[in-house]
């Protein structure tokens, strides 16, 4: 074998071994997308950004409400205009 010949297995060598690896990480990031976010989070994930699990509110000063309910007790958070957060748990 000459020179180039060695050349030109060796590079389809490393890409065939780069053709390989990206296929892994492509199906690695494909079961991940796949899995749900766990119960006990308070959010989930869609669109690759966090959205709040509970009902929440928001008004055009900026202040929300939202109720999250955890079997029979209920969390109700609330921040108003001037940035007062408060949080409240109710159980029946």
């Amino acid at each position: 074998m000459n020179r180039s010949s060695k050349t030109a297995i060796l590079f389809g060598a490393v890409a065939l071994v780069a053709a390989v690896g990206f296929a892994s990480v492509a199906a690695a990031q494909d079961t991940q997308a796949n899995q749900s976010t766990p119960k006990s989070w308070n959010y989930e994930i869609k669109d690759g950004k966090r959205v709040p699990k509970g009902e929440r509110v928001t008004n055009a000063d900026g202040s929300w409400r939202e109720e999250t309910r955890q079997g029979k007790c209920v969390t109700i958070k609330e921040k108003s205009s001037a940035g007062e957060y408060k949080e409240t748990r109710r159980c029946d």
